[in-house]
């Protein structure tokens, strides 16, 4: 199956390819803080409630439906995205 990958990702591969990436030092220690990191990423523990717009809740329906997600999760995923500097502004 062929997949299709962001210029970003094809480096990798092509670079995995021709040998030329090395392991890093304590390796299973960097696997486990990925893991670890990616765990926490998701543990969700603290509840919010948000009161916004019947329209801005009407658009956040349309948009879980396009992408097959919960509500929930994608404006959890537009904070986080925010807090972190990765919500960009489109021109």
């Amino acid at each position: 199956m062929k997949y299709k990958l962001y210029s970003e990702e094809q480096e990798i591969l092509d670079a995995f390819e021709k040998g030329q990436l090395q392991s890093v030092p304590n390796v299973e220690q960097e696997i486990f803080n990925a893991k670890e990191t990616a765990r926490q990423t998701f543990k969700k523990n603290k509840r919010v409630n948000l009161r916004m717009t019947e329209n801005d809740f009407e658009m956040a329906h349309v948009k879980t439906l396009e992408e097959g997600i919960p509500y929930q999760t994608l404006l959890s995923s537009i904070i986080h995205k925010y807090l972190i500097n990765q919500l960009v502004e489109k021109k």
